[in-house]
């Protein structure tokens, strides 16, 4: 997940560069795209999926973005935070669904918002929680409620070491 947006998060295109030429893992251009030029420009600087905030679009434009997001070959991740944004991304042909546990509007944030939402998901649909996912116990409530994807961001670049951060809020394999 690289931020490009910089006026609020002073992401940058070239962050995006820099990570697709560093990993061979897919990588999200998160920023408010809310026209087709971003999502060409997404995929000429080598992304692999494009973020779709479904709070700052039309119905028409989500499902125009989205549509061309598949033509180009790359996948849309619809983000929502509350049961009328799930109900227009659903509208929408798409398996992965973002689920915001930060209200835009108020920057508060509840991680019980995605395991909640989560349950109104079909078996083809991919919940991913996003934003507040502090530690191991909030990866393990989530996965006790059927979320096993996460987007987790500030976090991991508010760490010391975001590398040791991250193994730390991963859950260890069963027991024998």
């Amino acid at each position: 997940s690289v931020l490009t947006d910089a006026r609020f998060f002073g992401g940058s295109l070239q962050d995006l560069r820099v990570v697709r030429r560093s990993i061979d893992l897919p990588v999200l251009r998160k920023e408010f795209v809310l026209d087709p030029y971003q999502v060409y420009e997404a995929r000429a600087l080598g992304a692999d999926c494009v973020l779709l905030i479904v709070a700052c679009l039309e119905d028409h434009r989500l499902a125009e973005l989205n549509a061309l997001a598949a033509e180009l070959g790359m996948d849309a991740l619809i983000e929502v935070h509350d049961g009328t944004e799930l109900e227009r991304a659903l509208a929408v042909p798409n398996p992965m669904i973002g689920i915001n546990n930060r209200n835009l509007a108020t920057f508060e944030t509840d991680i019980r918002t995605a395991m909640v939402m989560a349950q109104r998901l079909s078996a083809g649909q991919i919940p991913v929680a996003a934003s507040g996912i502090a530690g191991i116990e909030d990866v393990e409530a989530n996965l006790a409620q059927g979320v096993f994807n996460f987007l987790i961001g500030e976090n991991l670049v508010r760490s010391d070491n975001p590398s040791t951060r991250l193994a730390s809020m991963l859950p260890l394999p069963p027991g024998p």
